[in-house]
């Protein structure tokens, strides 16, 4: 009987940390930064997922993040400059949104299966890497570049910011969840 209702609690903080983690992204994913020289805005939805995937590892925190595409695909203002529904979604930048999945896949896989900051680094940039690559292959079809040009203008002057970002995960993340493993919420 214990052993259920432990079961069922730990069942309820899980949903619970996905629902939190779904909003950070909702509210952190629209702070976002146009630049003139690029449909592609500075956000800061990866750094949220990084994090989500960080401590809810490679499943939930995937799923945690398809609610958030739900939300936005629906309408909510969830997206880059507040801005949602499916125009959003399949305009140019929606290859990032969508290699945000895959992203968060392998960045969660690899935060799972190691607990050493080199290879959860590695796992973090293969994981920016693959969402780069579905960017950028979505942003040339739609816009009409070639892949140069999109790579230019979605991922060469992104590089320094996502570093910065996974940086910043890499510091952060541990305490958060050495903190929520004492609060009995991992």
């Amino acid at each position: 009987m214990q052993e259920n209702v432990q079961g069922k609690k730990t069942a309820i903080y899980q949903l619970a940390l996905m629902g939190v983690m779904t909003a950070l992204i909702c509210i952190l994913g629209p702070m976002s930064l146009t630049l003139p020289f690029t449909p592609v805005p500075i956000s800061l939805t990866n750094l949220v997922i990084y994090l989500t995937v960080w401590l809810l590892g490679w499943r939930l925190g995937t799923v945690s993040y398809l609610v958030y595409l739900l939300l936005g695909l629906a309408g909510l203002p969830v997206f880059s400059a507040f801005t949602g529904g499916p125009g959003k979604l399949f305009g140019p930048t929606g290859g990032y949104l969508f290699g945000f999945i895959f992203m968060a896949i392998l960045c969660g896989f690899f935060v799972e299966r190691w607990k050493g900051w080199p290879m959860r680094l590695l796992g973090m940039l293969l994981g920016t890497l693959v969402a780069y690559l579905f960017g950028t292959i979505w942003l040339a079809y739609v816009a009409g570049m070639n892949f140069q040009a999109a790579l230019g203008a979605g991922v060469i002057p992104f590089i320094p910011g996502d570093l910065a970002k996974i940086l910043i995960i890499l510091l952060a993340a541990p305490p958060i969840e050495a903190r929520l493993r004492r609060a009995g919420l991992l």
